[in-house]
Formats: structure tokens, sequence, C-alpha cells
């Protein structure tokens, strides 16, 4: 295979490409190269969003200590994104259809897919927001305006014509992206060196040295995305070739969450210079705004900066969000409505929920997302590793998928992941710290589906049988 080709999509109808087989297998003709994958990958790594968790992170348990909840986050994600991506590759489904034999039948997994769903919103809205931050820092414009309103508008649209053709026109952008991201960000370092004294690792020090549960927040913050950069690596990776194994899986997203790391911590290096340098109340939260950030450092360029960044990312967030509410629809209508019309209904949703800020919000959100993603994604590798795999209830050839394979309702799966989410909500409204809500809830779930699903000996893994008139 030449270089060229490694990074080449194969050819498909342009209807293929908008729907993206977003309620069926990819066909092996339409299976993509490893590397055709991890390019497509590389937009998320170039999002904003890490300067901000990297910089929150820094301003809570400083360096080196911050290296701690960064290699979970890269070495936890690396393990799970392999085992997830390297199912949906096998079998060629979406994470959403996937759930519907993983133990929580077909209405199960519209819950599951709304629930994946709404974080895309979040993610949408976040990334939006950031470009109208640096127009508000240059040109003067209210963050909470209507012209503000406009503009996020005007660049979500940008992204959604990106995204309308699905994994194709994203190959093509990503291509082209990352060399102007790392061309514009290399500059934007420069000017940072130039106009003010850069802080270094030495001096990234916790900003509250007596509070002892910060590591704990640290980790809380990792654990939110641990399991959301395999769900979005295994939307992508169902077009990788079926013979892919573990180590391939493993390598994409070693390779993407590297560089996440590294984006991470200069979001640290961007936080801490700034930071001194601030009069704006409350400057932990403005010292975290990478829209803010490149304005002010870069001036003109930095809003270009964010406006590219943010469509290259925002593709990525349209794409996956409209596969979660094409699949939530299908399993409760009788007629689907097409990938691309929920993309354009998620741009609408984002431009009306623009003006709350939710960037303040990025702890809380994270801590939700734990709770339920990590729990939702726990449960269908129990179901696959130990149900299937080891105690052998159902088949581990080929995952079922279709109505009349599945049961309507896994009950398994609903009552671990409800109970679940209970058990981390309890943390949410503070019967015990918030910090622990994730981790308890996604330990609880996996072993709550596998008792289940072991004293029912897997029954509710196949379509029940219709009795026969007597």
């Amino acid at each position: 295979m030449s270089l060229r080709d490694a990074f080449r999509s194969p050819a498909t109808s342009l209807d293929d490409q908008m729907e993206s087989y977003a309620t069926s297998r990819v066909p092996h003709a339409q299976r993509w190269p490893a590397f055709a994958i991890l390019l497509i990958l590389t937009g998320n790594v170039t999002a904003m969003f890490w300067f901000t968790l990297g910089g929150q992170i820094g301003f809570l348990v400083g360096w080196p200590g911050m290296l701690l909840p960064i290699g979970y986050l890269v070495v936890v994600s690396t393990i799970l994104g392999a085992l997830i991506m390297r199912i949906a590759s096998k079998e060629g489904l979406s994470l959403v259809l996937l759930t519907r034999g993983l133990g929580f039948g077909a209405k199960g997994s519209a819950v599951a897919s709304f629930v994946y769903g709404i974080n895309y919103i979040f993610y949408f809205i976040f990334e939006g927001s950031i470009v109208s931050h640096a127009l508000s820092q240059y040109f003067g414009i209210g963050q909470g305006s209507a012209v503000a309103s406009v503009i996020f508008a005007l660049v979500g649209a940008a992204a959604l014509f990106f995204a309308w053709r699905g994994m194709h026109s994203m190959n093509i952008l990503q291509r082209f992206g990352m060399p102007i991201f790392i061309g514009l960000f290399i500059v934007g370092m420069l000017m940072l060196a130039d106009g003010h004294a850069l802080v270094g690792p030495g001096q990234w020090e916790s900003l509250s040295p007596g509070d002892p549960t910060v590591m704990a927040q640290a980790f809380s913050l990792a654990n939110g995305q641990i399991v959301f950069q395999a769900l979005l690596a295994t939307d992508y990776g169902r077009f990788s070739r079926p013979q892919i194994g573990y180590r391939g899986t493993a390598a994409i997203m070693f390779g993407e969450l590297v560089m996440i790391a590294v984006v991470m911590i200069l979001g640290s290096l961007l936080a801490f210079t700034l930071y001194p340098t601030l009069s704006q109340e409350n400057p932990q939260l403005w010292a975290t705004d990478p829209g803010f950030v490149f304005a002010l450092v870069m001036g003109f360029l930095g809003v270009v900066f964010t406006i590219i960044t943010q469509i290259r990312i925002n593709v990525m967030n349209l794409y996956s969000g409209s596969l979660a509410f094409a699949n939530t629809w299908d399993a409760f209508a009788k007629r689907p409505i097409r990938r691309t019309h929920w993309m354009v209904g998620l741009l609408v949703l984002g431009i009306l929920l623009y003006p709350v800020n939710v960037l303040q919000y990025t702890d809380t959100f994270l801590a939700v997302t734990g709770i339920m993603t990590n729990t939702w994604i726990f449960i269908l590798l129990a179901d696959y590793f130990v149900c299937r795999r080891l105690l052998r209830f159902a088949s581990t050839d080929r995952i079922e998928y279709e109505d009349h394979e599945v049961r309507q309702w896994n009950p398994c799966g609903m009552i671990a992941m409800a109970v679940a989410v209970l058990v981390g909500a309890l943390g949410l409204f503070g019967v015990y710290p918030v910090y622990y809500a994730s981790f308890a809830a996604m330990l609880i779930g996996p072993i709550i589906h596998v008792t289940l699903t072991a004293a029912t000996r897997g029954r509710f893994y196949a379509v029940a049988p219709v009795p026969v008139a007597a």
C-alpha cells in the first residue's frame, strides 16, 4: 500500500456518505485503512476543550502532580478504546447498535444513545462558545449578545457543511486542517513568549494547597473523559478493517491520546502564564478560556485560530451526535429521520442554548458524563468479555442488533444502569463527595449486570418465543 492510499477512503455513493451507515453494518468494501481513521481522530486532538481541561487540572494539583490524572487518562482510555474499537471494527457497528445486543435491547439502547447524544450538544456549544469569546475579547462583542449568537450560528453552519458527507468530507478537512493548526499554534506560542514572561512547570503550584481533595477532584475530571474518548474513536473505528487486532486499535488510541496529553500540558502553560496578569473577576475561569486566551495573545490571528479549530472539532461533534440521535429515533419510530437532519437539529439546539456560558460548568458536566457514559460502556465490556466470552450466555461470533434478533428491553443492562446512575446521583446531590461519584457508578454497574445475567442464564439476549395458538 502506498503512503497516499494509507490515508485514502474507499469510493462510495453520495447517499451512503451522507447516511454513513448510521443504522446498519458498515460493509467490508467500505472499510478504511488505520492511518485514515487516525487522521480523522486528530480533529479531536486539536479541540480547545483540552487546553481548558489541562489548565483546570494544573490549577488543582500543580506540577508534577497533574501528570498522574493525565497519565490515568492516557492509559485507561487507550485500553478501553482498544477493546471497544476492536469490537466495533469486527462487527462494523456503531456503539449504539452494539448496545442493542450487549445487554440493553433495542429500545434500551435508545436510552443510552440519547444520553450519549446529549454529550455532543454540550461539546458543540462548548467549542462554539470559545469562538464567540475570542470575538468578544478582540471586537468587544458581548458574549451573550444577539450578534454573538449569529456568529455562533455561522461558524456552526460551516461545521455542518463539512459534516454533511460524514467520514469522507471529514477526512479531507482533517488532512489539511492539522498542519494549519500546528502552524498557527507555534505562532501563538512565539507571540506568548514575546509578550509575557513564560511560567514553566517548576512554578505550576496548586491554587488550593491546603485542600486535601484536589487530587481526587483532578482524577474526577480525567475520569469524565476516559470513556468518552473511546466512544468517539469507536464511531470512526467501526470503519476500520475487520482484520485489525487489539494492537492496531491500541496504537490508534495511544497515538491520539499522547497528542491530547501534550495539548493539556500546553493548556497549563498558557493558564499559569496568563493567570498573574489578569485583572478580571474569577481569573481562573478566564485563564482557562481558550477563546479569550488566544485572542488576548494573538489578536485577530487568535480569532482566526479559534474559528478554524472550532470548525474541525465541531464537525466531529455534529457527526457523532447525529449517529446517536438517529439510532434513538430508529428504535421507537417506524419512519426514520436521516442522519443529516439530526445534524441540523443539533445546530439549531446549540444556537438556542448558546447564551449559557457552559465553560463555567465543565467540572459538573464531566462528573455527570463520567457517571452515565462510563457506566454504560463498562456494562457493555462486562457483557462482551464476561457474559458472552467467559460465561458463554450468548454468541461472540456475531452481535445481534436488528429488531427481529433482540428483545426490545433487556432488564439486566437497564437495571444495572439505573442503579449505578442512582448511586452516582447521590454523589452529585452531596450524600458523599462528588469526585467519587463516577468511579462508584462505573464499578457498580457492570457488577450488577453480570450478576443479573448469570441469575437469568442469559435468557434476555434472544427474542422471546411467540406462543403457538392451540
